[in-house]
């Protein structure tokens, strides 16, 4: 038996990267994967190299969470990992002093707005069976200052916390609901190739991306995946309200020899 023989698993932000990898471990597992995306063609396609079933889905927008739950009412896991970095259409300014209201509203619309709903369309679909799993993707950004990735820092931040919140407000009801965050630091997705280029100093450049990391080297979306199947299964039912960092050491200190 496969770990989510049978469960209902609903991921936003499935297209490609991070939210691909979770959908594709969660169906290998056995799960029913609703693999979510603002990007009709890209999460389309690739749910039918999954196989598994495609709904477009714009996390900022309540409407479109009315619409998915009219169409799935119930689930027993969901796990909200669409995100914008705030930098998607090129270099702008996001640090504290000169990053614009516009842009500092646009990230938190995305990423804290997106999963605030999506913990509340979560809780409706659980309540009634009073079980299931919430998984919110956070980041390393999340747990330190970034100044110049403000608005990115702040809405990772605000979404560790309101885990928090949502795990407890389950357990004050008597649902064995839970909810814990994840926290990757450097995986390497999509995002990053604009910056490694496909040069001869391509492997230069990831070392030096990677120097305070004490592994040395990127996580792998599969890495993170492989860490939202163990909250979404049986495995991790005394887990809720907490938050695992994939980070490769990253915020344990430093693994250089006392000088």
């Amino acid at each position: 038996m496969r770990r989510m023989d049978g469960k209902i698993c609903v991921v936003t932000g499935a297209a490609r990267g991070i939210g691909r990898a979770i959908a594709a471990c969660l169906h290998n597992e056995g799960g029913i994967v609703i693999a979510t995306d603002l990007d009709e063609a890209a999460g389309a396609a690739t749910a039918a190299e999954i196989g598994c079933r495609f709904e477009k889905l714009d996390v900022r927008e309540e409407v479109d969470w009315i619409r998915l739950a009219q169409r799935l009412p119930s689930a027993d896991v969901v796990v909200n990992n669409a995100g914008i970095t705030g930098f998607e259409s090129g270099p702008v300014a996001h640090d504290p002093e000169n990053v614009s209201l516009t842009d500092w509203r646009e990230v938190h619309r995305t990423n804290l707005d997106g999963t605030f709903l999506g913990c509340r369309y979560a809780i409706g679909a659980m309540k009634g069976r009073g079980t299931g799993s919430i998984i919110n993707i956070s980041s390393r950004s999340g747990l330190v200052g970034i100044p110049l990735a403000a608005a990115y820092a702040s809405s990772k931040a605000a979404i560790r916390n309101h885990t928090k919140s949502v795990a407890l407000y389950c357990a004050g009801q008597g649902w064995k609901i839970r909810c814990n965050s994840v926290h990757p630091a450097a995986i390497l997705t999509p995002m990053w190739e604009a910056m490694l280029g496909t040069g001869p100093d391509r492997e230069a450049k990831m070392s030096a991306l990677v120097s305070d990391t004490p592994l040395k080297r990127f996580g792998t979306p599969e890495e993170v995946a492989s860490i939202v199947l163990m909250l979404a299964s049986d495995d991790a039912t005394y887990l809720t309200g907490t938050e695992l960092n994939i980070d490769g050491g990253l915020l344990a200190g430093s693994a250089a020899s006392p000088g």
